[in-house]
C-alpha cells in the first residue's frame, strides 16, 4: 500500500462545548491562534482531538491506555497542524487552484464503491461512516486536495526524480495501473413530466438555450444547480457517478462514444423530459499511460526525500505570514525567530469571537492536517486512489433510476 507523505484525514465531527454564552445566547469560542487574519478557535482544536483518537482507534485499532497514551503523544501537534493547513490552503487560493473536478470524481467512486445508488442514502451513508455532514465531508476532501496540488508542485516537483525511475517503477508496478473503461457524466434535466404540448416545446427551447449558454463559456454545474429539474443530482452540480460503458442505454452509449472529454450533448428526449449530458471525463479500459499515472508515481517515489524540504517550506510560509499565538498555546511547528505573540486587546479584536462569525468567514469545519512536525504521519491517509490502491468496481455497483433520468440499460 501507498502511504501519502502530506496529509491525513480522519473523517469525523466532534461539537465541543461552547467556551461561553453570551446574553444573546450565541455561543462564544476563545480564539486560539490567527493565520493571516483567519482565526483558530479552542472549539477548533476540541474539534481536532475528537477526530485523532477517532482515527487512531477506528485506523489502528487503538483502545484504553493505549490510545490515552497514543492521543496525549499526538495531540501537542494539532495546533501546529492546523496552522500548516491554513497557510497550504491558504497558498492554494492565491495560485488559482481548482480540484472541483478531481472531489466530484472521487465522490462519484466513492459512491459506486458504496453499492448505494440513491444520493441522498450515501449523503447518510457518509454522515454514518465520518460523523460529518456531506457537505462538510466534501468540502474537507476540496482542502486535502488542494493541499496536496500546493505541496506537489511547489515542493514535490523540487525532489530530484529521473524519468527513467519513474519509467522503471511503472514497468514493475504496472498491475497497479489497470483500469476498467468509465465515463464520468454530469447531467442537466429539463422535466416535460404532466405537461401539455405547449410546455414540452417551451422545455426543449430552454434545453436548447442552456447547451448554447454552456457552450458559450457558463459552468455546467452552476446551469445544472439552477435549472436542472432533477434535485438529487442539481445540489451536486448534476455530477453522476461513473460509468462503465455496458452500463449504458445502446442510444446513450453511441452518443457518448461520438462525445469528446469535456463536450456537451444536444437536448435528447426521455420519459422525464429533455436530457443534456456533459462527458467530464473518460478512461478507456486496460493499463492507464505512463504520462496519466507520471505524477503520482512521482509523489510515491519523493515521499521519503521530502521531509527537510517541507519543513523548509512550512517554515516559509510561516516567515511570511501574520500569525498570533495567544499565551498558554503552543505552535510546534514554529518558524525560527518568528514573532507570533498576541496582542493587547485594545490593539487588536477581542480575544473571543461568537460561532456564527466562525462559521460565516469559514462556513466549514477543518481537516485534521498531520505534518511532518515532529516525525512522519502516524495514521493510515483517508485518500483518494494510489498506485496500489484502487478499488474494482463491477456493474452491481453502478447506480439505478433513483440518481435521476435511467441512462442504464
Amino acid at each position: 500500500m501507498i502511504r501519502r507523505f502530506v496529509v491525513f484525514v480522519s473523517a469525523a465531527l466532534f461539537c465541543a462545548a461552547p467556551f461561553a454564552i453570551a446574553a444573546d445566547t450565541r455561543v462564544v469560542e476563545e480564539i486560539a491562534a490567527k493565520v493571516n487574519g483567519e482565526v483558530i478557535t479552542k472549539g477548533d482544536l476540541a474539534d481536532q482531538k475528537k477526530i485523532l483518537e477517532r482515527a487512531l482507534r477506528e485506523e489502528q485499532h487503538l483502545t484504553g491506555v493505549a490510545l490515552a497514551s497514543a492521543v496525549r503523544e499526538q495531540e501537542k501537534d494539532i495546533l501546529a497542524n492546523q496552522i500548516s493547513q491554513r497557510l497550504l490552503v491558504q497558498r492554494a487560493k492565491t495560485l488559482e487552484i481548482n480540484v472541483d473536478a478531481d472531489v466530484n470524481r472521487r465522490l462519484a467512486q466513492m459512491q459506486v464503491e458504496s453499492k448505494i445508488p440513491d444520493t441522498e442514502k450515501f449523503h447518510d451513508f457518509v454522515h454514518e461512516q465520518t460523523g460529518m455532514t456531506f457537505e462538510d465531508y466534501k468540502l474537507q476532501l476540496t482542502e486535502t486536495m488542494l493541499t496536496r496540488k500546493v505541496v506537489g508542485g511547489e515542493v514535490g516537483s523540487k525532489v530530484n526524480i529521473t524519468e527513467a525511475e519513474l519509467k522503471k517503477y511503472y514497468d514493475e508496478h504496472q498491475s497497479e495501473f489497470v483500469r476498467k473503461a468509465e465515463v464520468y457524466l454530469s447531467q442537466i434535466l429539463i422535466s416535460t413530466e404532466g405537461k401539455n404540448a405547449e410546455q414540452v416545446d417551451a422545455a426543449e427551447k430552454k434545453a436548447k438555450a442552456l447547451v448554447a449558454r454552456a457552450n458559450k463559456g457558463e459552468k455546467f454545474s452552476e446551469l445544472a444547480s439552477e435549472n436542472s429539474d432533477d434535485p438529487a443530482t442539481a445540489r451536486d452540480g448534476g455530477v453522476l457517478p461513473p460509468y462503465q460503458p455496458d452500463q449504458l442505454r445502446s442510444d446513450l452509449r453511441d452518443i457518448l462514444a461520438k462525445t469528446k472529454k469535456g463536450q456537451i450533448t444536444d437536448p435528447m428526449k426521455t420519459q422525464q423530459g429533455f436530457l443534456i449530458l456533459k462527458v467530464n471525463d473518460r478512461f478507456e479500459e486496460g493499463l492507464a499511460p505512463f504520462d496519466e499515472v507520471e505524477d503520482r508515481i512521482h509523489e510515491f517515489l519523493a515521499e521519503p526525500l521530502m521531509g527537510p524540504k517541507m519543513k523548509e517550506y512550512l517554515n516559509r510560509l510561516r516567515q511570511e505570514a501574520y500569525l498570533e499565538i495567544k499565551d498558554g498555546y503552543i505552535d510546534t511547528g514554529a518558524a525560527p525567530g518568528k514573532d507570533t505573540s498576541w496582542h493587547e486587546v485594545a490593539q487588536i479584536k477581542a480575544q473571543t469571537i461568537t460561532k456564527q462569525e466562525v462559521m460565516a468567514s469559514r462556513k466549514r469545519k477543518r481537516l485534521l492536517f498531520l505534518l511532518p512536525v515532529g516525525g512522519k504521519p502516524r495514521v493510515r491517509p483517508i485518500d483518494t486512489p494510489a498506485p496500489g490502491q484502487h478499488k474494482e468496481t463491477s456493474a452491481a455497483a453502478a447506480p439505478d433510476a433513483a440518481t435521476g433520468p435511467p441512462i442504464q440499460k
